[in-house]
């Protein structure tokens, strides 16, 4: 396969991205991504945060995007994705609760949860975002790999690519991620103008 061919194959993917609401009704692509802005905007306005959790590459793009978005968005962000946190609770508590057990202690009501699995089947990701859900965060979800993946029906916005590869769902998650930054940072230009 040629470079050419891979960007190719990728923008086919982009344009069948999956968008569903809360209730499994599908939704318009850009007016989801639109509503996904303007929740975090709203929120981080109010002084809330986005925590992102992910696992192996997932874990990679919420690192990044919390740090851009409390960076260059001015929006609360955290990851936890730090060795010592994971290293603990996956010892005391076990694995699957990784993402949970945080989300438990730290998460806010108002707070917002962007839940990034390729698969949308990871325990850890399903429990963090049950977790989001009792403490009463809005969840946005990012998925790929199978349309009937779990966490695709969990959020209330879930964005799912309909990929198998690894490289294409993660580099479209990670895009959609950077996406919706950009255009926070743009309205908050335009606000001072």
């Amino acid at each position: 396969m040629k470079i050419t061919e891979y960007y190719n194959a990728l923008s086919e993917f982009i344009k069948q991205i999956e968008a569903l609401d809360k209730k499994g009704a599908r939704l318009d692509f850009s007016f989801a991504v639109d509503k996904a802005i303007e929740l975090i905007v709203k929120q981080g306005e109010k002084g809330k945060k986005v925590i992102f959790i992910g696992n192996g590459g997932s874990a990679a793009i919420a690192s990044h995007m919390a740090v851009d978005y409390w960076k260059n968005g001015k929006i609360k962000a955290t990851a936890f994705n730090e060795s010592s946190l994971l290293t603990c609770i996956s010892n005391d508590y076990g694995y699957k609760h990784v993402f949970e057990k945080p989300i438990e202690m730290f998460g806010e009501q108002g707070d917002v949860l962007i839940a990034i699995s390729s698969s949308g089947n990871s325990e850890n990701i399903l429990n963090g975002v049950a977790a989001a859900r009792a403490k009463g965060l809005t969840v946005i979800t990012l998925s790929g790999f199978a349309p009937e993946n779990h966490l695709r029906k969990t959020g209330d916005l879930n964005f799912y690519v309909p990929a198998n590869a690894y490289s294409h769902v993660e580099i479209i998650h990670e895009t959609i991620c950077h996406y919706m930054l950009d255009m926070i940072i743009h309205q908050k230009q335009e606000e001072k103008v």
